[in-house]
Parts: C-alpha cells; sequence; structure tokens
C-alpha cells in the first residue's frame, strides 16, 4: 500500500523524538511505500480531482540524511488523492485558515474516493480546547468566553486559574493568576484583544506537578502507558517544547475511566488517532490534529505505538 503523509516540512522532522516518523518507519517496515506532501501543496479545479505535488521518499535508517527522495520531474509529482492507499493527515498545530481550508480539500479528495485519517470533518468539529465541553463529567471548572467580567468573576470564585488562547500549542499563551489576582487585567486584554477573542480559563490543578499526563488513544483503544509531562523549576506548564520532563508511566483508573469512555465516541466520528490530556483525574484538552509522544512512550516502556497505530490504519481500510 502507498501511504501520503500530509506534514510539515520533511526537513524540519526531529526524528529522535518525530511521531509522523515513527509512524512512516514503521509502514515501511511492513512493505508500505510512502509519499509526502504539505498542506500548500494540495490543489483542485473543476473537472478534475483534488492533486497534490508529492514526494516519494524510503527511509534510510540514517539520523541526519534519514530519507531519500526519489527524483521525478514535476508532472509525475502530481498525484490524485485518491489514488493513495490512505492519506495520514499530520499537520502541526495551529488550526488556522489555511488548516482549515486544507480540510476541506481533504474532504473533496474523501469524496472523490480517498481514505483520509484523521477525518477532516472530524478534524474541524473537534477543536482542541473545545472538544471537552461535551464531556463535562470528566473536566474540571472550565470558562469559555470573551467577556472580561465573567472572568474576574471566575477568578473571584476558584482563586488559582490558569487563562489560555483557544488557538495555542505547545503551551503557548497560558497564564497562571494566583489568589491576588496580580495582573489580572492586562492578562485578560493580552489573551482576549479587547474582547475580539475567546479565551478558556480552569480552575488550576495542582496535579500538574504530577504531570500534565498525554494519554493516546488509537482506534478507539487506550494506549496502556502515557507520557506524563511534568513542569521544571518554577514553570507551571509541563509541555515539553517548554522544557517539560517526558515520564511515561501505566495509566492510572482515572486514565482508563476517560479513555474508556471517550474512545469509541471519538472513533466512530473518523478520529483514529487521539491524545488526550489529562491532569490528575480532569481531562483537559483532546487533541486531535497531530497527537505526539509515540517515541517517549515506545523508549521508555517497549510498548510499540507505531505498531498498534499502524494495525488501526490497516484494519480501518
Amino acid at each position: 500500500m502507498e501511504i501520503l503523509f500530509v506534514s510539515d516540512p520533511l526537513e524540519s522532522f526531529k526524528i529522535y523524538k518525530d511521531t509522523t516518523f515513527a509512524m512512516m518507519r514503521e509502514a515501511q517496515r511492513r512493505g508500505h511505500t510512502i509519499a509526502a506532501c504539505e498542506p500548500q501543496h494540495l490543489l483542485w479545479q473543476r473537472g478534475d480531482v483534488v492533486q497534490a505535488h508529492v514526494r516519494h521518499i524510503t527511509l534510510t535508517g540514517h539520523e541526519e540524511r534519514w530519507f531519500h527522495e526519489t527524483p521525478l520531474p514535476p508532472e509525475r509529482r502530481l498525484r490524485a488523492l485518491r489514488d493513495f492507499g490512505a492519506i495520514v493527515m499530520r499537520k502541526d498545530p495551529p488550526f488556522d485558515s489555511e488548516f482549515f481550508y486544507a480540510t476541506h480539500l481533504l474532504e473533496q479528495a474523501e469524496r472523490e474516493g480517498a481514505k483520509v485519517f484523521n477525518k477532516p470533518r472530524a478534524l474541524r468539529d473537534h477543536p482542541e480546547k473545545l472538544a471537552i465541553l461535551e464531556f463535562p463529567q470528566f473536566i474540571g471548572p472550565t470558562l469559555v468566553a470573551r467577556d472580561a467580567q465573567a472572568v474576574k468573576h471566575f477568578h473571584a470564585e476558584h482563586q488559582d486559574i490558569i487563562l489560555k488562547p483557544l488557538d495555542g500549542m505547545g503551551g503557548m499563551g497560558i497564564f497562571r493568576v494566583k489568589a491576588d489576582g496580580l495582573n489580572l487585567g492586562g492578562i485578560i486584554e493580552t489573551l482576549n484583544k479587547d474582547g475580539a477573542e475567546t479565551v478558556m480559563v480552569q480552575k488550576f490543578l495542582p496535579a500538574i506537578t504530577e504531570g500534565d499526563k498525554r494519554v493516546l488513544v488509537i482506534g478507539g483503544k487506550p494506549v496502556p502507558f502515557c507520557l506524563a509531562r511534568i513542569p521544571q523549576g518554577s514553570e507551571v506548564r509541563g509541555n515539553l517544547a517548554v522544557g517539560g520532563k517526558g515520564v511515561a508511566q501505566p495509566l492510572s483508573d482515572s486514565d482508563w475511566a476517560i479513555a474508556n469512555a471517550l474512545g469509541p465516541i471519538l472513533a466512530a466520528r473518523g478520529l483514529l488517532l487521539v491524545g488526550l490530556d489529562v491532569i490528575g483525574d480532569s481531562l483537559t484538552e483532546i487533541n486531535v490534529t497531530s497527537p505526539t509522544c509515540f517515541q517517549e512512550i515506545t523508549d521508555q516502556t517497549g510498548f510499540d505505538v507505531a505498531a498498534m497505530f499502524v494495525d488501526a490504519l490497516e484494519a480501518a481500510l
């Protein structure tokens, strides 16, 4: 089978930790062939099908020159998406307008016969911060609002809060405000841009000291280990991108309960791979664009997450 990965530029991959690379490596190990493109390479015109200018690659096993690209003339690089056995959408956030447009092109490709994972419509329907609103039984006190006064009332009630933009990633734009309310007004103005943008506010969860856990769900089934991303020093954020320490550990009872409850629901909507973020026993985000942590979990536990993913991909086809 030929698999097309829609991703960020291959040259930007840090293969020692990149989850898309781990997927490619396992797929190639099983005899599948690999192609790649970026969202900007997708195109459609009336009378034709969705196509993309793709790169046909082979993984080399080397750390630096980790892939070999088969040189082809431009006309042979233009391929119809429906001609691939599977398309794996792995473009990193932010979920901006261009990501949104790419999902529409991929959905048109689906109408033409392409098999896309995660399903484009499901990507649009599950914004990673807001998707938790559907499952209030698993989340802590949370507010979504533009109104500055509503945020101040939430702080007055809960005293210690976290504020974050709805389109952030990797811990960007996250603020903690304690009981003294120091600089709360300025932070609200920064995040909601004087009422122009919606923000999410959550009660601070002290269990963050034990890690912001990434619980992976593949084909509706939980991976039995999560990666606890533990804040370091005075940092409140556990994200690996801001220096958090990743420690793999077995799922807790509450992790299993959340993952088992949400997994079948999300899988039925076309979300083959989901990354649930859990602090303590509270769900904080549902990541669907390009969930990561495959290699960290595998390296520390021996559980082959990429193999589980390719198993699920093959079964879905």
